[in-house]
């Protein structure tokens, strides 16, 4: 299993507005995509922001590197260009990616 983590930074003025964005448009549309099995999302609380910003991690599990790949050459520039019109630099992103162990 493969964990498609992405990481977002979001100006508190407007973290209300893009956490439900991102549960009622973003996120089911990434997981329209077939790609992945799962996902769940996490407000970072340690360490805190020393700006006025709150981050959190949206997590997506996909089953293999290989549908992992197939997304990102496929569905996730499209997909990220949308963010980046709606929220600009108000909603910086950076994603990693991990295999899961256990």
């Amino acid at each position: 299993m493969i964990l498609y983590n992405v990481t977002v930074r979001v100006d508190a003025d407007i973290a209300e507005e893009w956490l439900n964005w991102m549960k009622s448009t973003h996120i089911p549309d990434v997981m329209r995509t077939g790609y992945f099995v799962d996902y769940k999302v996490m407000k970072i609380l340690q360490p805190a922001q020393e700006d006025d910003s709150i981050t959190y991690a949206v997590q997506y599990f996909c089953e293999d590197q290989e549908k992992l790949e197939a997304y990102w050459q496929k569905e996730a520039p499209a997909l990220q260009k949308e963010h980046t019109d709606k929220y600009s630099d108000k909603a910086l992103a950076f994603r990693t990616v991990m295999e899961v162990i256990q």
